[in-house]
C-alpha cells in the first residue's frame, strides 16, 4: 500500500481554491486529477514583475509593477470604445483601458482617489502612457504578493492562470518532506538540493537560466522520474530471470526443412541474432529479449525459427499483434512459409465467436494447435495451452508490461520475444525496453530495391494525379495517406473521404477507402480488394502503418508530410519497396514550411536508414512524441527531457542495477526510502514483484 506519507499528494484536485468541478475537468485535461499531478506540471516560462519605475521613467514594451493614484473613470460612449481610468504618480499620469468591461466592477476595484499596485505591459499611445487589462490590480498591502518573478505554465482554454497558479501554490503549504533516496554522495557531486527543496525551486524559477532542463532543481527531479523508470525496469527484469525458464533445445530438424524451403536466404544480421535468440532459449533462465528491426528487414522470419525451437522440443507458440491487421498479416506469412511442414497454424482475434471460438480453443487446450497467432484475445482466461513454451510479442511499444506478463503466465517458464518495426534511438531503447537484451536487424533482405523518395508542393496535386494514372497504366499499385488534420478521428475520417471521393471520381472502382472507425471486415475485405488486384489504389489513414504487405504496390503518397513524425513517415514509406521492382514515396507538403518539418522531409530524402531517423527524431520533437504518448507500454516523463537527460539515465540504469545488487528487497534504510519514490511515481507494480520476488 502507498504510504501515509503521501496519502496527501494522490487526493483529487477538487479540493484546491477555485477548483470547482469545472475547472478540474480543465485542469484533469491539462495535467491530471490528482495533486501530484499538479507538482509535476513544471512552469514553462517567467514573467518579471520586479521592475518598479515610477511613470516618467517606464520603459515602453516592458512589463512593470506601479504604484498609482486613481484620479477619474470615464466610461465609454458607445459598446464598441473601451473603458479608461486615468491613473498617476508625482512624475506623470497612465491611463488603464478596459475592452467589454463591467463598469461596476471597475469602480470597485479601482475607487477614484486611492492607491492600487498595478502589474501589467506599458505601451504608448498618442504620446501618452498607458495600459491595455493590467494583469494585477491590488491594494499597496498586498504589492510584495505580486512584485515578483512569477511563473507562467503550460495552459489549456478556458482555464484562468490565476486559478491553476493559486491551486498550485496551495499544495506546497502541507508539501511532506520526504525521506532521501539518493545516494549521498552523487547528490552531494552533482550539488543538487534535496526533492522538497528542488520542488519549490523548480516552481518559483528567479531568472530564465532556472528554467533550464539542466538547472539544479529540474536535473534533481528529472533524476528521481528517470531512477524510477529504470528501477522498475529492473525489478521486472531480476523477476523474469529468477522466474524458472526451460531448456529448449529443439534436433533442428524442423528449422532445417523450412530453411531448404525459403524463397530467401537469411541476411547475417538475422543469422546473430538467432544465434543470441538460440543462447537464450538453451540457458535455464526464462528468456526476454527484443527483436529490433527496421521495415521489411524479416523480424517475422527470425520469430519463426525461434518458434520452431520451441515446437522441435514439443511445446506450443503464441504470436500476438496488436491489431487484427497484423495478426492476419503474421498469420498469412507464417502459413506460407509453413506449407509443406505439417504444422498446425491458427488465428485467433477478437471476431471469432461461438461454435468456431470454441473450436480452436478445445484444439488448443488439447495440444492440436503448434502456432496460435492473434490480437488481445489471446489474454483471455478462455485460452489455454497444452504447454506453451514460447511467446512473441509484436509492436511491443501498445502493450503494456502486464499484457507481455500475463501472456507468458499461460505457460510454466515460457521464453518471451518482442518484436517492434519501429526503430528506436538508444535512449529510449533503455526507458522503454530497459528490462530486455537487445537484438537488432539492420540489413534489407536481398532483392530490395530502395525508395525513390521525393518532396513535392500540395499545390502541384494535379500533377501528382496525373503521375499516379501513369503508374497505373504501366500496371502499378499506389497507397494515398491522408493526414492527421488533428488528434480526431472524426476529422481524420473526414479528410480521408473527400480525397476517396476526388479519386473515384477519376479512377472509378480502382480506389479502395480504409480508415480507423471501419469496421473490421470492411476494412479488412478492403485491404484484400487492393491486395487481389481489383483495387488499384488505397486511400487511408495511418491504419496501414504496419502489417499490410502488397509486394506490388510501388507508389506511396503521403498527403501534408509536415503533419507527421520521422518515425510514423518512415513507417509508412515502408508500405512500398517490398518487392522487386523500383518504388516511389512522394511527400505532398503544405506552405508555409517550420524548420523542423523541412529537417525532416530533408532527412527522409537522404536515408533509409530507420536508425539515424529515429535519432533525427528523437533530437527534432522530444521523447514524448516518438512513439506517441498514449500508448500503454511507454511511460510518459513528466520531469525528465531524454534528450537533455540522457547522460543521467545512463547514470540512473546503473544506479538502479547497483541497488538491487546490494538490497534485492529494497529492505535497508535506503530501500524503504526508495520504495517510497517508487509509490510517488506510481511505479507500484515494481513493488508488486519485489514482495512475489
Amino acid at each position: 500500500m502507498r504510504p501515509e506519507v503521501l496519502f496527501k499528494l494522490f487526493s483529487p484536485i477538487t479540493g484546491l481554491p477555485g477548483i470547482g468541478p469545472r475547472n478540474a475537468k480543465l485542469v484533469e485535461k491539462l495535467a491530471g486529477g490528482k495533486l501530484i499531478d499538479l507538482l509535476w506540471l513544471l512552469p514553462r516560462e517567467i514573467v518579471d514583475r520586479r521592475y518598479s519605475p515610477m511613470i516618467a521613467e517606464a520603459t515602453t514594451g516592458q512589463i512593470a509593477t506601479l504604484t498609482l493614484q486613481v484620479v477619474s473613470h470615464s466610461p465609454p460612449p458607445t459598446k464598441r470604445q473601451p473603458y479608461r481610468i486615468l491613473c498617476a504618480d508625482e512624475t506623470g499620469q497612465l491611463t488603464l483601458v478596459f475592452f467589454h468591461a463591467r463598469s461596476d466592477y471597475l469602480l470597485n476595484l479601482l475607487p477614484a482617489g486611492e492607491t492600487r499596485v498595478i502589474s501589467g505591459r506599458i505601451e504608448h499611445y498618442r504620446d501618452d502612457f498607458q495600459m491595455t487589462h493590467p494583469d494585477h490590480v491590488v491594494p499597496l498591502e498586498e504589492a510584495d504578493a505580486i512584485r515578483r518573478v512569477e511563473p507562467v505554465y503550460p495552459m489549456t482554454a478556458s482555464l484562468s492562470p490565476k486559478i491553476l497558479s493559486r491551486g498550485i501554490a496551495s499544495i506546497f503549504e502541507g508539501l511532506p518532506t520526504l525521506p532521501e533516496w539518493l545516494d549521498g554522495a552523487y547528490l552531494k557531486q552533482q550539488k543538487w538540493p534535496d526533492w522538497h527543496t528542488a520542488l519549490v525551486s523548480a516552481h518559483a524559477p528567479e531568472e530564465a537560466g532556472d528554467l533550464s532542463p539542466l538547472a539544479p532543481a529540474r536535473a534533481r527531479l528529472a533524476y528521481d522520474e528517470l531512477l524510477a523508470n529504470q528501477l522498475t525496469l529492473a525489478v521486472m527484469r531480476g523477476q523474469q530471470k529468477r522466474a524458472k525458464g526451460r531448456v529448449l533445445k529443439g534436433d533442428g530438424a524442423l528449422r532445417r526443412l523450412i530453411l531448404k524451403t525459403l524463397p530467401f536466404a537469411l541476411t547475417e544480421t538475422q543469422k546473430l541474432a538467432l544465434r543470441e535468440i538460440q543462447d537464450d532459449m538453451t540457458a535455464p533462465g526464462g528468456m526476454l529479449r527484443l527483436l529490433q528491426g527496421d521495415v521489411g528487414s524479416g523480424k517475422t522470419v527470425v520469430a519463426l525459427f525461434a518458434m520452431l525451437n520451441a515446437i522441435e522440443c514439443g511445446g506450443q507458440t503464441a504470436m500476438m499483434a496488436p491489431t487484427e491487421i497484423l495478426a492476419r498479416q503474421h498469420f498469412a506469412t507464417l502459413t506460407t512459409l509453413l506449407t509443406d511442414s505439417g504444422l498446425r497454424v491458427e488465428i485467433l482475434t477478437g471476431r471469432a465467436k461461438g461454435k468456431n471460438r470454441q473450436a480452436k480453443l478445445d484444439r488448443l487446450a488439447g495440444g492440436e494447435i503448434d502456432i496460435l497467432v492473434g490480437t488481445h484475445a489471446i489474454l483471455q482466461e478462455s485460452v489455454v495451452f497444452k504447454d506453451l513454451m514460447m511467446a512473441v510479442i509484436d509492436e511491443q511499444h501498445r502493450f503494456g508490461v502486464h499484457q507481455r506478463l500475463s501472456l507468458a503466465e499461460k505457460g510454466r517458464g515460457v521464453d518471451v520475444l518482442v518484436m517492434t518495426a519501429t526503430p528506436i534511438p538508444r535512449t529510449l531503447t533503455l526507458t522503454v525496453y530497459g528490462d530486455l537484451e537487445v537484438s537488432r536487424l539492420t540489413e534489407k533482405p536481398t532483392g530490395r530495391m530502395p525508395v525513390d523518395t521525393r518532396t513535392i508542393s500540395l499545390e502541384r496535386l494535379p500533377d501528382v494525379i496525373d503521375g499516379i494514372a501513369r503508374a497505373l497504366d504501366q500496371g502499378a499499385k499506389a497507397y494515398w495517406v491522408c493526414p492527421l488534420v488533428e488528434d480526431s478521428e472524426v476529422s481524420d475520417m473526414a479528410a480521408v473521404e473527400t480525397r476517396f471521393r476526388e479519386l473515384s471520381a477519376r479512377f472509378g472502382d480502382a480506389v479502395a477507402l480504409v480508415h480507423g472507425r471501419m469496421k473490421s471486415a470492411k476494412k479488412d475485405a478492403a485491404i484484400e480488394r487492393f491486395a487481389t488486384g481489383s483495387a488499384r489504389i488505397l486511400v487511408a489513414t495511418t491504419v496501414i502503418e504496419v502489417g499490410i504487405d502488397v509486394p506490388d504496390a510501388t507508389v506511396i503518397v503521403i498527403e501534408h508530410a509536415e503533419r507527421f513524425g520521422l518515425a510514423q513517415l518512415h513507417q509508412l514509406r515502408g508500405r512500398v519497396g517490398r518487392g522487386e521492382k523500383v518504388s516511389r514515396c512522394l511527400l505532398l507538403f503544405g506552405q508555409p514550411l517550420t524548420d523542423t518539418a523541412r529537417s525532416r522531409l530533408r532527412i527522409l530524402r537522404e536515408t533509409e536508414d530507420g536508425f539515424r531517423i529515429a535519432e533525427e527524431d528523437l533530437r527534432l520533437r522530444g521523447a514524448g512524441e516518438v512513439l506517441g504518448t498514449k500508448q500503454s507500454g511507454l511511460p510518459e516523463f513528466r520531469l525528465a527531457d531524454l534528450t537533455a537527460h540522457a547522460e543521467l539515465l545512463a547514470v540512473a540504469r546503473d544506479d538502479a542495477k547497483l541497488i538491487l545488487e546490494r538490497d534485492p528487497g529494497l529492505e535497508s534504510e535506503r530501500g524503504t526510502a526508495l520504495r517510497t519514490l517508487l509509490y510517488l511515481f506510481e511505479r507500484d507494480a515494481a513493488i508488486v514483484n519485489l514482495r512475489s520476488g
